[in-house]
């Protein structure tokens, strides 16, 4: 199959096909992968999707479910195709991602597509619906191949090739004893490469990384990305093999926190899909913006409060905007770099203290030096040295702020058992704002008047 990068004459390709004959349009999607053709759904209507999905053989329609985003709602196109395409591409699914699918329907609707499998395959998917989403229950695959501890290579072999042929790829051997009890892992190379009828107890690897399956999934792919390997193992209380999670599984993973993150720093809730109407993405952010605007205020009353200074001293209102502003800009650098931190790693406390200590020190140099420059601009543009002094101290104070805020605060919420990406940004906002306009503001007072 050739290869495309998708761009706008592709989609227009697909689009203008779509007015002509079903074998044109076959023949045009013949050219593209089944992830081009997930993208190239999310601007189609669920007519057009359902007839690409017909006409396609069962094995492109099953990866191009695979590969569709849950803003495109694979779900939905599933459920409204004829009963046998749907359980033909169900059944051609990892179980994994049939899962992934099926447990966004309701249950009714789960029921029925569940009925129309074959016992084995329903028993499969079942089993990992009663797994969280977010945790390793949620992402492992039960399809993997496992082999006796005891056996030798030629067996060992022989029932690798056997099992492989019910699954599509495999990157670890799981070694199992009799009663299914966990023992390691084993690669096919040194299998291979093993001299004589050796046994398998001898090629185990036993020190290898696992998870339960109530695993978060964000430890399940730092434990993967920590240990480099291609899959980890789930295992329950009892040590016994339930099933793996693959690396392909945690790069979708790391993506959703990635873009939940980013979408949690700008105020904007995880509810809102990327690809969604107006009225869902305001009904996301007017609740963080009004809670915003309530902040506000009090930089607003603090600025009241020193009205006669600003009335005898009107070029401070300059300067407050640029105070306000670079305190807030790197108040939000040191919250994104400590929200990376908490996410990829549990800090001790002694870490946490030390990464405040660090950002208290990347203030206290960055506000020296940009309060220098705005120190240098004062003097020049409205000469007055005690005015520049001022706006110096207030720029170093504030950045000064900004750092220990922006990395303090997160830590604090999530020390109190709080998404410190949610509720940080506009926590450090007011702080910047209030005290960078009390430190200009109050010394102004104070030196000027």
């Amino acid at each position: 199959m050739q290869s495309y990068e998708l761009d706008k004459s592709d989609v227009i390709r697909i689009k203008s096909a779509l007015n002509g004959s079903d074998n044109q349009l076959a023949v045009i999607l013949d050219e593209y992968h089944a992830s081009e053709i997930a993208i190239l759904f999310e601007s189609l209507t669920q007519e057009d999707r359902q007839r690409i999905i017909n006409l396609l053989p069962v094995e492109t329609a099953s990866e191009i479910f695979a590969e569709m985003h849950e803003e495109a709602h694979p779900e939905e196109l599933l459920f409204q195709l004829h009963p046998d395409k749907r359980t033909e591409i169900v059944e051609e699914l990892d179980y994994d991602d049939a899962t992934d699918i099926i447990s966004q329907l309701e249950e009714h609707e789960q029921k029925e597509i569940l009925e129309d499998l074959s016992e084995d395959d329903a028993s499969h998917i079942r089993n990992l619906l009663s797994y969280d989403e977010d945790t390793a229950g949620g992402l492992m695959n039960t399809e993997f191949i496992r082999i006796q501890l005891h056996l030798k290579k030629k067996d060992a072999i022989d029932e690798i090739i056997r099992q492989s042929e019910e699954i599509e790829e495999f990157y670890t051997i799981f070694v199992v004893d009799e009663q299914n009890v966990f023992q390691g892992i084993v690669s096919l190379k040194d299998i291979i490469k093993a001299k004589g009828n050796v046994e398998i107890t001898s090629l185990v690897k036993s020190d290898v990384a696992w998870v339960s399956p109530d695993t978060d999934q964000e430890e399940v792919a730092r434990l993967i990305s920590q240990y480099n390997i291609t899959s980890i193992p789930v295992l329950d209380n009892q040590m016994k093999l339930l099933g793996r999670v693959t690396f392909d599984d945690v790069i979708d993973v790391l993506e959703d926190e990635n873009t939940e993150d980013i979408l949690k720093i700008s105020g904007v809730s995880e509810d809102e899909e990327l690809s969604g109407n107006w009225v869902e993405a305001v009904k996301s952010r007017l609740p963080w913006l009004i809670i915003n605007l309530g902040t506000a205020f009090l930089a607003s009353a603090v600025v009241r409060h020193f009205e006669p200074t600003i009335a005898k001293i009107a070029v401070l209102s300059a300067y407050m905007t640029i105070i306000a502003g670079m305190g807030g800009n790197a108040a939000t650098q040191a919250l994104a770099v400590t929200v990376r931190r908490i996410s990829l790693y549990d800090l001790t406390d002694n870490q946490a203290y030390r990464t405040v200590l660090k950002e208290f020190t990347v203030g206290l140099i960055n506000g020296a030096v940009t309060g220098l420059i705005v120190f240098i601009f004062a003097l020049v543009f409205d000469a007055n040295p005690l005015l520049g002094l001022v706006i110096f101290l207030a720029m170093t104070g504030n950045l000064v702020i900004a750092g220990v805020t922006g990395a303090g605060i997160p830590l604090i919420l999530k020390r109190v058992g709080i998404d410190p990406a949610i509720a940080s940004s506009i926590i450090i906002t007011t702080f910047t704002d209030v005290f960078g306009f009390l430190l200009l503001l109050g010394m102004a007072s104070k030196l000027l008047l």
